[in-house]
């Protein structure tokens, strides 16, 4: 993976954790990889609990220096994992607002396959957590496996692709993945629950998304919201 530095553990507390406190000392630079077989303490969006067992799913850490455009390294990511997907396992992802990956059933349904944490580390650059279903999924979950009889991706196999693939993105101008990146959003058009914080709840229909990469809601009284934080669910229409 050239251009990469990636270090390779077997089991850690939780990547994030480790490759900040790298990145807080100087020592982590710009394209270098933690990735574990297994995290006691790994974490997802809303900080729940991301768990897999080990040396089933890809569990990473990468450091991006994109530190005036931390939501555009985030979208880059997550739609390189899309692509690492259709290249390792030729199957078809999407996203689901705002970077959750997801597999999308014939009627609309969606699982997901993975999801992602960033933490901004101040005149360093970004750090995207990202935990990827490959050999095993929770209930209601869903995995990358080949469909066209090849061998399913390793780990190992997914984070090369992924690595090539951001590489691809960062030499894209901004504007560029806006464009990818509402494309390959399943969340628009879609009608929508944004649990929001403070137990609020929002219902309307996604209707895009911001420069800012905030989702903008129509709800029935037509007035429109821009959420930057909620948990959103899908809803079927009817």
């Amino acid at each position: 993976m050239p251009g990469w530095l990636v270090t390779h553990v077997a089991e850690t507390g939780s990547t994030n954790d480790d490759l900040l406190a790298l990145a807080s000392r100087g020592v982590a630079r710009d394209r270098t990889v933690l990735v574990a077989d297994h995290q006691t303490a790994g974490r997802g969006r809303l900080d729940r609990r991301w768990d897999a067992p080990a040396g089933q799913n890809l569990l990473c850490s990468m450091l991006i220096d994109a530190r005036n455009r931390p939501h555009v390294a985030q979208h880059i990511v997550a739609l390189a994992l899309i692509d690492a997907a259709r290249e390792t396992a030729g199957i078809e992802l999407a996203l689901k607002w705002p970077n959750d990956v997801v597999r999308v059933a014939a009627d609309g349904a969606w699982s997901k396959v993975a999801g992602m944490l960033s933490v901004l580390v101040p005149d360093v650059g970004v750090i995207v957590g990202i935990g990827v279903n490959l050999g095993w999924a929770p209930e209601g979950g869903a995995r990358i496996a080949a469909v066209d009889g090849r061998s399913s991706p390793t780990p190992l196999d997914m984070l090369a692709a992924v690595l090539v693939s951001i590489d691809r993105f960062l030499s894209m101008d901004d504007a560029t993945v806006f464009d990818i990146y509402r494309t390959a959003l399943d969340t628009i058009g879609r009608r929508v629950r944004v649990e929001l914080p403070g137990d609020q709840v929002l219902e309307g229909r996604a209707m895009g998304v911001n420069d800012d990469g905030e989702l903008i809601v129509l709800d029935g009284c037509a007035v429109s919201h821009a959420v930057a934080v909620g948990d959103v669910i899908h809803l079927r229409d009817g």
